[in-house]
């Protein structure tokens, strides 16, 4: 029972100010999903943070790597992304699922859904995957997106992100974000990225160029951790 109540304790409550508002007015999109009633809050219990065990399959080293999963390279600004996956007490999480997807860089999604007319490069279907290694490390080779127009608002352009998935190693450390890039002047006018109202907690959104990560001639590299739960957690994306 006492090692029920440690484990327990790992998982400590988000703060309110890390995550955008279930509806945020300049997002319009929100309007139509977000929850109409109070949410019900359900206490932790030791199922929650003990499972599920995921069986992930087969993962190749092309998966994370987004540079060579076609005949030729994709064309665009070779990046390297990589970091560490840690808990509310800056622990590393080994061997947790970390998945990503992004537009190309011209910013357009391969997806039948994405009607923009920048063009597609057949040579990038711009998603990745791979497992964390004992110390919580990720590392993904890919192609910087590029902005995109959308439909929000008069003149509404998406900054460069990369999108993040992370499984952790149960249900209570599950998390979907966004990654965005340092000095991106759209980022003040990005009505998802703004509707976290803690400074701090957008911030943790930015990734940090990284010169050590960075290889010479090759890829710059940036560097992006990310904290499941707890008062220094990672926010979520809309």
């Amino acid at each position: 029972m006492e090692d029920s109540k440690v484990q327990l304790s790992r998982y400590q409550n988000r703060l309110a100010s890390h995550d955008p508002p279930n509806n945020s007015p300049k997002y319009r999109a929100t309007a139509n999903r977000h929850p109409k009633q109070p949410l019900v809050v359900i206490p932790q219990t030791l199922s929650e943070v003990t499972g599920p065990v995921y069986d992930y399959g087969q993962i190749e080293p092309t998966d994370s790597d987004l540079t060579c999963q076609h005949q030729a390279e994709p064309i665009g600004e070779r990046i390297i992304v990589s970091g560490r996956l840690l808990d509310t007490e800056d622990r590393p999480i080994p061997n947790s699922l970390v998945e990503i997807w992004q537009a190309n860089a011209a910013g357009r999604y391969a997806h039948r859904r994405d009607t923009h007319s920048a063009p597609l490069d057949r040579n990038f279907s711009g998603a990745g995957r791979m497992l964390t290694d004992k110390n919580g490390y990720f590392r993904f080779i890919t192609i910087k997106p590029g902005a995109y127009p959308w439909d929000n608002h008069v003149n509404a352009w998406r900054p460069a992100h990369i999108h993040f998935s992370v499984f952790g190693q149960s249900f209570l450390t599950r998390l979907v974000t966004q990654m965005y890039f340092p000095n991106d002047p759209l980022l003040e006018f990005d009505p998802i990225f703004n509707a976290i109202e803690d400074n701090q907690s957008r911030q943790s959104l930015i990734a940090a160029f990284d010169l050590e990560l960075t290889e010479p001639g090759w890829a710059l590299g940036y560097r992006f951790d990310i904290v499941l739960r707890g008062r220094h957690a990672t926010a979520t994306g809309l």
